[in-house]
């Protein structure tokens, strides 16, 4: 009986080497080629860290100052004239985008392009539908409005970049921001009290030597490196959570 097998249709006993029951007609060749139950992998959740936010973020501020900080300089000069000024809005909040793609930033002049005009509407709809929802959510003591907030704060670089409706950017930030939350909390709040922290420090040195000329320009200094870094970490964000 070594040489035997049984067929698990009928139960009879038939060779080992048959490939077909010739009681049944049931084909061995089936219960070979049928699939077998398979485990989808689980996706893995990117593991965003504060520090390394905050250090590529800032590196690659400062690595592109003359261009972040000349177009904001240019950007405050300009705020002022009517339909110009919300291009110019439109490209600073979206510089994030090219630095995100390890793109350098155009000259500072590069604000003044007409095509960022283009997504007027856009961006207005945006903001309306952010502050519409943002509003109410803050009421409900801030913290359903913080986390929202944070959970849209990658809409406005998917509207520009992926070419999509304010609502689906909305969508796709609240899903790609899922499970960082709390990153994109504490990479902000370290970063701006880090910042608060230097300031001061910085301050109360100067104003020991009391030579004004110097403290309004390393206060002027610290903004912008302040500013540059800001822009960075925002890429760096941009780039681990949607890129």
């Amino acid at each position: 009986m070594d040489d035997m097998k049984k067929c698990p249709k009928c139960g009879q006993m038939v060779k080992s080497v048959a490939k077909k029951c010739r009681y049944c007609g049931y084909w061995f060749e089936e219960e070979a080629a049928s699939p077998q139950p398979s485990v989808a992998p689980q996706p893995q959740q990117r593991v965003i860290s504060i520090g390394e936010v905050l250090t590529e973020g800032v590196t690659l501020g400062i690595a592109n100052f003359v261009a972040i900080f000349g177009a904001i300089i240019l950007w405050l000069i300009t705020i002022w004239i009517p339909y110009l000024n919300v291009g110019t809005t439109i490209a600073i909040k979206t510089m994030p985008i090219a630095l995100a793609d390890n793109a350098k930033p155009a000259g500072p002049t590069y604000i003044f392009d007409g095509k960022y005009r283009k997504y007027m509407g856009e961006y207005f709809t945006l903001i309306g539908l952010k502050q519409l929802s943002l509003i109410p959510a803050y009421l409900f003591l801030i913290i359903p409005g913080l986390i929202i907030s944070l959970g849209w704060s990658m809409a406005l670089y998917l509207v520009f970049d992926k070419h999509i409706s304010p609502g689906e950017a909305l969508l796709q930030s609240n899903e790609k921001t899922f499970g960082h939350k709390m990153t994109l909390f504490l990479a902000g709040a370290v970063y701006n009290i880090g910042f608060f922290v230097i300031f001061g420090i910085m301050y109360w040195i100067l104003g020991l030597i009391n030579v004004g000329f110097i403290t309004f320009v390393v206060m002027l200094l610290l903004i912008a490196v302040y500013m540059v870094g800001n822009v960075g970490c925002m890429a760096v964000l941009y780039r681990k959570l949607c890129k």
